[in-house]
């Protein structure tokens, strides 16, 4: 399945060429090497300049957070599973879920029920997994601030290099021939200034953040499902609460 971000974005930059050829002008007229250059080049720079270099080399997970596939498995399905868990529970004790917790995907799902396993204290258990939580939602916004800062930073940068191609057009003022290339050029540095920023930076900053909120929700539904098979809670009875923790949509979603 394509990724949203994929799809919003060919949409953003398909209307924004449906325009132009509507206005009977070429796309090709704003892609020029330089403000190119400055945008993407300046944009990234600045944005690096206010992080850490063991920031950096999470760059290419935090592109694969917006375009790749989802990280967070379907709610539903985490349900079932839970519910499937504590059946088991109820039936056989903790011990024999050692071994389906092996074949468990979700990496905190299975660190959660090895360490109910390993009869960890309740109270300690609960923070161990809270400040899990809370270790992932921060590292996801790390991220999400990243991208934010160029969507900041690339109008002002685009600006930037306008001013630069006035510059080069006051020194060309004896020359009306050149004039009407050289003020289109330094415009179309603000043009990718305001494009980047708002057709990619702001959109992937956001998709990120969406992701990370997901992800946290799923995490939490994960630490209430095992402490209430720790409790020895009746699978129904587990269905109904967790499903009481998901968005209506959701539930109607896995119900039909």
């Amino acid at each position: 399945m394509i990724p949203a971000t994929v799809v919003g974005m060919a949409l953003a930059l398909g209307s924004l060429i449906a325009m132009m050829l509507l206005e009977g002008s070429s796309p090709l007229a704003v892609v020029l090497l330089p403000p190119l250059v400055l945008v993407f080049g300046a944009t990234f720079g600045a944005a690096v300049a206010g992080s850490t270099m063991s920031d950096l080399r999470k760059l290419g997970s935090w592109f694969r957070m917006a375009f790749g596939p989802e990280r967070a498995s379907p709610t539903h399905a985490l349900v079932a599973q839970l519910v499937e868990l504590a059946t088991v529970a109820r039936k056989e004790g903790m011990l024999p879920l050692e071994n389906r917790a092996r074949q468990v995907e979700d990496p905190f799902l299975r660190r959660a029920l090895q360490l109910a396993i390993d009869a960890v204290p309740l109270e300690q258990l609960r923070r161990v997994l809270e400040r899990e939580i809370e270790a992932t939602r921060a590292d996801d916004l790390v991220a999400a601030r990243f991208f934010a800062k160029m969507g900041g930073y690339a109008p002002t940068i685009g600006i930037i290099g306008t001013v630069v191609g006035l510059v080069q057009v006051l020194k060309s003022l004896q020359d009306p021939a050149v004039l009407g290339p050289l003020v289109a050029g330094a415009f179309v540095a603000t043009l990718w200034g305001v494009l980047s920023a708002n057709f990619m930076w702001l959109p992937i900053s956001v998709k990120i953040r969406r992701n990370a909120d997901v992800r946290r929700a799923q995490m939490e539904l994960i630490l209430e499902g095992v402490f209430e098979i720790l409790a020895g809670t009746n699978p129904r009875a587990l269905r109904d609460r967790l499903r009481a923790m998901l968005p209506p949509s959701e539930v109607r979603g896995a119900a039909a």
